[in-house]
């Protein structure tokens, strides 16, 4: 069994230029992609700069490894600005964006509430995030679109010249239920999970997901080759040694996982860890693989 390929999530905490070195620094150790939040704010944290913004920087300071949002949340983007932005991105990184999509989070302190109004209910958060997904591909796809949706419209957006993937940036959908299955079905090119789930084991709840969206893409009549496990949400020892991370690796792949995130070790959090371990387990298991 091929192990997964591994990419970092990566803080927008820290300014530039100290916050290129780090993504550089991703670069160099050989992880294939590397990602970032999109949030007002997340946890408290601060200070926390726009993920867009920092992709498009990380692209000018970057060559080689793929950057994206995992993911990009609708709480507080509409799609027409936001594939602009995508747009820029994918040309100033040379094709190397992909784009993470997600129904978004439900705290009222975090990005869920900065635009004031009442909250949405499970059910409309799952409407709008079929339909913010249907006219982000539309957009992206071009050259002009014009779309009447129920939360969302578009008049006659020009997106010339594109991006520079064809025939558009790739899309990594976040899902856990049916709903949210059947938009990764559709739409996505890669699909994203943690093994967080209420009374269930980590790889129990993986497996479970695979098995949804195995049955969603059948009943949509695609494939969805890749599948990423996001890691640090459930109590695994991803980064107690590298050991550890090549058993749990070698588990997650027997289920069907081919992409594995790991966080970027942030001291003083959940998400610290032994810097050398996270090395040790880059140059074993990055680059071309």
């Amino acid at each position: 069994m091929t192990t997964p390929r591994i990419g970092t999530v990566m803080w927008p905490t820290r300014s530039w230029p100290e916050a290129g070195e780090l993504w550089r620094r991703a670069e160099d150790l050989g992880f294939r992609h590397a990602w970032v939040y999109d949030h007002i704010a997340w946890r408290g944290a601060t200070p926390w700069y726009d993920a867009y913004t920092t992709l498009a920087a990380a692209a000018a300071v970057t060559s080689r490894v793929r950057i994206g949002t995992l993911v990009t949340s609708p709480n507080f983007r509409h799609p027409v600005p936001t594939a602009h932005a995508v747009k820029t991105i994918d040309h100033v990184s040379g094709g190397r964006l992909t784009v993470g999509v997600g129904a978004g989070g439900t705290r009222r302190t975090s990005d869920a509430g900065v635009l004031g109004g009442a909250g949405w209910t499970p059910g409309e958060r799952a409407s709008r995030f079929a339909e913010w997904v249907e006219l982000l591909d539309l957009l992206l796809r071009g050259p002009s679109t014009t779309f009447e949706g129920t939360y969302y419209s578009a008049r006659e957006v020009v997106q010339e010249p594109g991006c520079v993937q064809r025939p558009r940036v790739p899309f990594v959908i976040a899902a856990n239920g049916p709903r949210g299955m059947r938009v990764a079905a559709r739409h996505g090119d890669a699909w994203v999970t943690s093994g967080a789930a209420e009374g269930m084991a980590p790889q129990d709840a993986v497996r479970s997901r695979l098995a949804a969206l195995d049955a969603a893409c059948e009943a949509a009549g695609r494939e969805i080759a890749d599948r990423i496990l996001l890691t640090g949400f459930a109590d695994e020892p991803w980064l107690a040694s590298p050991g550890s991370f090549a058993d749990l690796a070698g588990r997650y792949a027997e289920l069907g996982i081919t992409e594995i995130a790991l966080h970027w070790p942030r001291p003083g959090t959940p998400f610290d860890a032994d810097m050398a371990v996270f090395e040790a387990i880059a140059a074993e298991y990055g680059g071309d693989r």
